[in-house]
């Protein structure tokens, strides 16, 4: 239970992730915010094998390794905000959704995660408070840990996602505040960008 609570606490915490599923269920409709909750969840599973591993360790002692992830993923995180802002204006709410299918999508989510070497660094500081002092397998015990959370990571994004999809039809219609909410999703990536590339180890 405590495990299953602190989980979630993480989960629901807004992030990048949240902010890449929501903006996807509002502009695309509620199959593109399940496309990047899958890829979002599918980020995680490196960072959770590290962890397991034991390579997260190596993460956390090599500066150059654990500087060039970070770099790549600021850099990802800003090209996506520049991507998104030089559209503004000319995004319009998709009624059918996924024109370009799900592949793109679920791919922009996989990167987002995995080019975050905080992950890494969170799930070895985190599994293994939850393992019992003695237990026979460890292993065993964080990998079971480990799928509980990716499962409760996709459930509560894809909520947030349909959540999004719920709301496009209030904003359907005005094209002034899907590109005030264009820009605010930009912005929201850039700072994000910014404060990885700026975290120290």
């Amino acid at each position: 239970m405590e495990f299953l609570t602190t989980s979630l606490i993480v989960v629901l915490v807004p992030g990048t992730g949240v902010i890449y599923t929501v903006s996807n269920g509002l502009f695309s409709g509620w199959k593109a915010s399940v496309a990047a909750a899958i890829g979002c969840t599918a980020g995680i599973l490196p960072h959770l094998s590290a962890s397991i591993l034991g390579l997260s360790a190596i993460l956390h002692t090599s500066a150059i390794l654990y500087q060039g992830i970070k770099y790549a993923g600021a850099v990802y995180l800003l090209y996506l905000a520049w991507n998104m802002w030089r559209e503004t204006g000319s995004l319009t709410l998709d009624a059918s959704g996924l024109k370009t299918g799900w592949w793109p999508i679920v791919k922009r989510g996989f990167l987002i995660n995995i080019l975050n070497p905080k992950l890494s660094i969170f799930f070895l500081a985190f599994l293994p408070l939850f393992v019992p002092p003695g237990t026979a397998s460890p292993t065993v015990q964080m990998i079971f840990l480990s799928i509980m959370f990716m499962a409760m990571t996709l459930i509560i994004f894809v909520l947030y996602g349909i959540f999004a999809n719920g709301v496009r039809k209030y904003v359907a219609h005005s094209p002034r505040l899907i590109g005030r909410l264009q820009r605010t999703f930009a912005a929201t990536f850039a700072v994000l960008g910014v404060k990885l590339a700026m975290t120290d180890q």
